[in-house]
């Protein structure tokens, strides 16, 4: 009788080595902070765009050109450095028309348009008046938009008082539950953006003849009032969220 030799494999399980048990924190409180800061905006940044059209396109390239320049010395006149002055836009375009289904050019078109970094802000009103001085061209002068100089301080500034909000907050809730607040834990930054204000301008243009386009009416000689500018303030809102440990 042959032999069988069984071979028995015991497997032992050993019990695991007991995790390492983390000992609890001491007790916090959680609190969002949120501050609106308001500043006057002190800097500007403002559109100024021509639009010229003539039967030739070295005409309306000429004329658009003419006019140009004799906005921006009138813009330059006002205060505003040429260094504050870039093209943002320039354009030369056929204007088609029609007959008997077969387009023929009736026009070409010639866009230009500039932006005004305007840093005396008190100066817009003139910037304004002095942009729309050309008669001979349409002038289209876009809405104002506002800026802070020091934007990156007013934020710095939001920021210090929403931490200043959150702490008030944890204090309130440590008292409401007769307790004290211990060390800082944490704090961590949450957003941070400006609220620009949104002027109601009305843009202006000057066309050949003395004749406003959209209004109809005949601009009268006489120098106009200067334009009322308000700028209004801006809005930094920051928001932070602290955690503080309480005793």
């Amino acid at each position: 009788m042959r032999a069988s030799l069984l071979a028995i494999a015991v497997v032992i399980s050993l019990p695991p080595l007991a995790a390492a048990q983390t000992p609890p924190g001491p007790p916090v409180i959680i609190a969002n902070g949120e501050a609106v800061l308001k500043r006057t905006a002190d800097r500007a940044l403002l559109s100024v765009a021509t639009e010229v059209r003539d039967g030739k396109a070295a005409n309306a390239r000429k004329k658009s050109a003419e006019g140009m320049t004799e906005i921006r010395a009138a813009i330059v006149a006002a205060g505003v450095p040429e260094s504050a002055i870039r093209t943002t836009g320039f354009s030369l375009q056929p204007e088609f028309e029609y007959s008997g289904g077969r387009p023929s050019v009736r026009n070409y078109v010639v866009r230009n348009q500039i932006e005004l970094r305007i840093d005396e802000i008190d100066k817009l009103a003139d910037v304004i008046d002095a942009a729309n001085l050309p008669k001979n061209i349409a002038v289209t002068i876009g809405s104002p938009r506002y800026e802070l100089k020091d934007r990156e301080g007013a934020e710095l500034e939001a920021t210090r008082l929403a931490v200043q909000n959150a702490m008030a907050r944890a204090k309130a809730l440590a008292a409401g539950a007769g307790q004290t607040l211990g060390p800082v834990q944490r704090i961590e930054q949450g957003s941070v953006h400006v609220v620009m204000p949104q002027p109601m301008f009305r843009t202006q243009m000057a066309v050949a003849g003395g004749m406003a386009r959209g209004g109809g009416a005949t601009m009268a000689e006489p120098a106009p009032p200067e334009t009322p500018i308000t700028p209004g303030d801006i809005e930094v809102r920051a928001n932070v969220t602290v955690t503080v440990v309480i005793k």
